[in-house]
């Protein structure tokens, strides 16, 4: 697809659809104009045709007599937009449709009006049918893979994957929680409680950052409330030397240090772009006790040469949110439906166990590691628990007793939900092994 210079507002949010689905680009990736006076309208309309991609396409497909040249994707994915706004938006219909056909002069394609028109009526024709239709809008091979690893839950998991998240935010232990609320209400900002995650308010509505009392002074800081959960299970304490790998942006970096000044923590991260993230949020909170380190999780030279760890010093604690497939943040992020394929699991779960195995030898005996993804595939997390104590004599688990998730095999599993993204956590001490 050619880029469009245009500020309609459908004529941009199609960009942003045809940059994912042709151009295998990640949303985060794409530069909505921040100026544009229907900005919110636009993200809108691209997160829910890419949340309910899969259903669109098969709509579409259906109605279609001939299948779209590869030169005319960008009309097929025009019409999947004109499809999500007739099924799924509060436009009105002559809106939806007139205004999407539109998009086609934009497009340069004249000729596709007609079509574009006849397509969009025809699912106006079709609406109470197809919204009664049951369709897990994934992809069909993570659609067997949720229903094998979850038989009782994947359809809650199917569910809660299509709707959008709440903003959650974790307010700093400087202010009080309850006061911190009253502030945001008085603001008309609307929160409540969550009793697992002490420092957490769920936000009724999103709203900017920069609307949230003394944010720019280091009062909260947006984050989910399954990640909150990571700083209070590694229990920081006094003089410990803590190591965050994979720490960017630097969320739970940021909380271990709320939690213990006087604990060392060495955010370490392979992106030097993405560990600036973590500076900016370091200067934010005004933190004395976080030190930066560029370097690979799978590799030992930063250790022994950065961040001010003078040979080597084992850790106290390590804390490795691994990369993860994100198949328990899908709801945020829709482009993971898309954009993620099989082998990509595989190769993640190789390069979690390479890591993990590394970090392993920085960790002193007695030493406890926290391993966290963003996943609810069981390959990435009990599975690849289980087979790390199998491998190695020197760990043993610690039980997580969290009124959260469910038991796993090893570690808590937590499926999405309205307060909680999909999230696991394992907590595994380095016990020493006597020789024979």
């Amino acid at each position: 697809m050619q880029n469009i210079n245009s500020t309609n507002t459908r004529a941009i949010a199609l960009e942003a659809i045809c940059s994912v689905v042709l151009n295998k680009q990640s949303l985060s990736a794409f530069q909505f104009p921040q100026d544009h006076q229907d900005l919110s309208l636009i993200k809108s309309l691209v997160f829910g045709t890419i949340r309910f991609y899969h259903q669109l396409n098969d709509i579409v497909s259906k109605l279609l007599k001939h299948p779209v040249e590869k030169d005319n994707l960008d009309v097929q994915c025009l019409l999947l937009l004109g499809t999500y706004q007739l099924l799924y938006s509060n436009v009105a219909t002559h809106a939806a449709i007139f205004e999407t056909v539109n998009v086609v002069n934009d497009l340069n394609k004249v000729w596709a009006k007609g079509l574009v028109n006849a397509i969009l009526r025809e699912v106006d024709r079709q609406k109470d049918s197809l919204q009664k239709q049951t369709h897990y809008s994934h992809p069909s091979w993570l659609v067997k893979k949720i229903k094998n690893n979850y038989p009782d839950y994947f359809e809650q998991i199917f569910a809660n994957n299509n709707i959008q998240a709440p903003m959650s935010i974790r307010v700093h232990p400087d202010y009080n929680l309850e006061d911190y609320q009253a502030e945001l209400s008085i603001l008309g900002i609307d929160s409540y409680q969550v009793d697992i995650a002490p420092q957490a308010l769920v936000l009724e509505e999103a709203v900017s950052v920069f609307k949230l009392p003394s944010f720019e002074q280091g009062a909260c800081y947006v984050q989910d409330c399954s990640a909150q959960l990571a700083a209070n299970l590694l229990d920081p304490q006094a003089n410990e030397l803590i190591l965050d790998a994979c720490s960017a942006p630097g969320g739970k970096a940021t909380h271990l240090s709320e939690l213990e000044p006087q604990s060392t923590i060495v955010a370490l991260d392979s992106d030097e772009e993405r560990l600036q993230r973590v500076a900016e949020n370091i200067n934010r909170f005004n933190i004395k006790n976080i030190v930066l380190s560029q370097g690979n999780a799978q590799v030992q030279d930063w250790f022994t040469l950065q961040g001010g760890i003078k040979g080597g010093k084992l850790f106290d604690k390590i804390l490795l949110d691994a990369p993860c497939s994100a198949t328990g943040v899908i709801r945020r992020h829709p482009d993971i439906k898309l954009l993620r394929k099989p082998k990509d699991i595989t190769a993640l779960v190789a390069l979690q166990k390479s890591i993990l195995d590394n970090l392993w030898q920085m960790l002193k005996p007695g030493g406890v590691l926290l391993y966290a993804t963003c996943s609810i595939l069981k390959a990435e997390n009990e599975d690849q628990m289980a087979n790390f104590l199998y491998s190695h004599d020197d760990v043993s688990e610690i039980k997580i007793d969290l009124d959260w998730g469910i038991k796993t095999v090893v570690g808590r599993q937590q499926l999405p939900t309205h307060e909680f993204d999909g999230f696991y956590y394992a907590k595994l001490k380095k016990i020493s092994v006597e020789l024979s």
